[in-house]
C-alpha cells in the first residue's frame, strides 16, 4: 500500500475506525489517541496492509491491538503500584447523541441509550463482537480475523451476547414499566 492509498482509506474508513475507537475506549480523549495511533502504526506498516484484502478489517484489527496492549500495559503496571484510573468507566454523556424535539425521536433516542448502556455493561469478549457486527458491519469472517478467533467462536458469542443484551434489556424495561404503569 502507498501512502496515497493510505489517505484514501482514512478518508473511506475514519469515521467507522473513530466510531469504533469511541465504543472501545468509551472516552473522547482515549479515542482520539487510539484513532491516531491506529493510524500511525498503518503508516508504520505501510508495506504489510494489502489495498485488495478488505484493509477497513486490518485498520479495526490494528486499532483493537493497540487498545488490548494499552489495557494490559495498565493492568500490569496497576499491579505494580497503584496509578490515576484508565478509563474504563462508562463515559456515558460523551457517548449520547442530543436530545432531538420530536417525541418519537426521543424515544428512539432513549432507546438506543439503554442498547448502549446494556452492551458497555457486557463482558469484553462478548461486546467487542456485537460492536464489529451491528456497528461496523463486519462479516463474521472479518470478526474472526480482527479479533483473532475461530470465526465458530464470533457465532457463539454473538449467539451469547444477544441472549445476555435479551435479558438485561428486559429487566430494563421491567423497571421503567414499573416506574411509570406499576
Amino acid at each position: 500500500m502507498t501512502k496515497t492509498e493510505l489517505e484514501t482509506c482514512v478518508f473511506s474508513y475514519g469515521k467507522e475506525i473513530y466510531s469504533f475507537c469511541r465504543s472501545l475506549t468509551r472516552n473522547l480523549q482515549e479515542a482520539d489517541d487510539l484513532y491516531q495511533d491506529t493510524f500511525v502504526k498503518a503508516l508504520e506498516l505501510l508495506g504489510e496492509i494489502d489495498c485488495g484484502n478488505n484493509p477497513k478489517s486490518y485498520l479495526l484489527s490494528v486499532a483493537f491491538k493497540l487498545w488490548k496492549n494499552k489495557k494490559r500495559k495498565y493492568a500490569w503496571r496497576n499491579r505494580i503500584a497503584t496509578m490515576l484510573s484508565f478509563s474504563d468507566e462508562l463515559d456515558l454523556d460523551a457517548m449520547k447523541a442530543p436530545a432531538p424535539s420530536p417525541e418519537h425521536t426521543l424515544l428512539k433516542s432513549e432507546e438506543s441509550d439503554l442498547v448502549r448502556e446494556a452492551v458497555c455493561r457486557l463482558p469484553e469478549k462478548y461486546k467487542l463482537p456485537i460492536l464489529l457486527f451491528y456497528m461496523e458491519d463486519l462479516p463474521m469472517a472479518q470478526i474472526a480475523f480482527v479479533l483473532k478467533i475461530p470465526v465458530g467462536t464470533v457465532k457463539s458469542r454473538l449467539h451469547h451476547a444477544k441472549k445476555l443484551l435479551a435479558k438485561e434489556l428486559e429487566k430494563e424495561l421491567e423497571v421503567v414499566w414499573n416506574e411509570n404503569y406499576g
